[in-house]
């Protein structure tokens, strides 16, 4: 590292972007803050201007911070393609394509109008470059590796990026959040959609979409062989593996396992409905090792919070492959990311566009 760089530093408010900036600066780096805005009901405005935000109560770990404002792009890119995908009968991760169309677009802006050289966050993972090759690593508490949501970064992404917390814990973060006097050293961590209030999307789908719980109420919930066993308030307001709120009698647990958006009509059946031993996914992107164009082993995660499983990748064209597990997995869910692993190597990831039930 250059300890003359000079690095834009994503500043949301929390205490682990914070310290990450802390600590560039104790190894000699040139930081600006930036903090980007994307709940301000405008268009962006691709200017600076300087926020009041401070990090540290230490003057040594004073920097400037700069406000962005990517709220235009933030409603085309991430809110609409989120309601997009409840209405296409998917489930979508609005925090993955928020970090590569918002994120580092915003931070790589920053660069471009501070003259900076390059970037950081205060991710959970961690990135190695060597000749010109750039990996993305899980961090190294595993409890709040956020590798998972980082897949759709590329090479050049990468390749201009710091991630300063990958090589440490969550307790260590708060010890230093305290040892550099970080104002939000005691803040509590959020989990929740950021524009999503209460984190219930069913009620900001119904806000958003005026009438249509009216629209779709009534239609269609059938059993395995077809019958219709009851009716559901909107394919939208359901999830794969739902088991509450189908409102149906049944000598054993229901649980959704397909969404028909086309027809408005939910699937349920016994739990053994939600085993997949395959799925196919699209929107790929590969890190490091390349696109395969051979059948490759590595092991697989379908969730953030899922444990990875041994698989094998089958590539189905420039874009799709077919996903084949070892063992079965359970409520594998469209819309959702499929990231793949090879030990603590995240080599690629894309979007889940079908989950193929077990034929046993």
């Amino acid at each position: 590292m250059n300890e003359r760089e000079h690095v834009i530093v994503g500043i949301s408010g929390g205490v682990d972007s914070a310290v990450a900036a802390c600590l560039l600066i104790e190894k000699g780096f040139r930081v600006t803050g930036l903090n980007i805005r994307v709940l301000d009901h405008s268009e962006d405005s691709l200017s600076l201007s300087p926020s009041p935000m401070v990090v540290s109560d230490l003057e040594d770990f004073r920097f400037p911070v700069y406000t962005l404002n990517l709220s235009g792009s933030f409603q085309k890119d991430v809110i609409a393609y989120f309601i997009q995908d409840y209405l296409a009968g998917r489930t979508p991760n609005p925090c993955m394509v928020c970090n590569k169309l918002i994120k580092w677009k915003g931070l790589f802006k920053g660069v471009e109008l501070l003259r900076a050289n390059r970037v950081a966050t205060g991710h959970y993972a961690r990135i190695e470059c060597v000749d010109d090759i750039c990996r993305l690593f899980k961090g190294t508490d595993s409890r709040k590796d956020q590798s998972y949501f980082l897949w759709m970064l590329g090479m050049k992404d990468l390749s201009r990026t710091i991630l300063p917390l990958g090589g440490l814990t969550k307790t260590e973060v708060r010890e230093l959040a305290r040892r550099f006097h970080v104002r939000a050293a005691e803040k509590k961590e959020s989990q929740e959609i950021c524009f999503v209030p209460g984190n219930d999307y069913r009620e900001y789908l119904a806000s958003s979409i005026p009438g249509i719980g009216k629209r779709l109420k009534g239609g269609e919930i059938v059993d395995p062989s077809g019958n219709v066993i009851g009716y559901h308030a909107g394919y939208p307001f359901y999830t794969i593996g739902q088991r509450k709120g189908l409102g149906i009698s049944s000598p054993q647990p229901l649980y959704v396992n397909r969404l028909d958006a086309e027809n408005n009509r939910i699937h349920a059946g016994g739990k053994q409905l939600l085993q997949c031993r395959s799925l196919k996914a699209g929107h790929m992107n590969w890190i490091g090792t390349g696109r395969p164009v051979e059948p490759v082993c590595s092991a697989a995660r379908i969730r953030y919070r899922d444990t990875e499983e041994p698989c094998t990748i089958v590539p189905l064209g420039e874009d799709t492959v077919e996903v084949l597990f070892d063992k079965p997995k359970q409520s594998v869910t469209p819309g959702q990311a499929v990231v793949f692993y090879r030990n603590d190597e995240v080599i690629g990831g894309g979007i889940i566009q079908e989950a193929i039930p077990d034929p046993t």
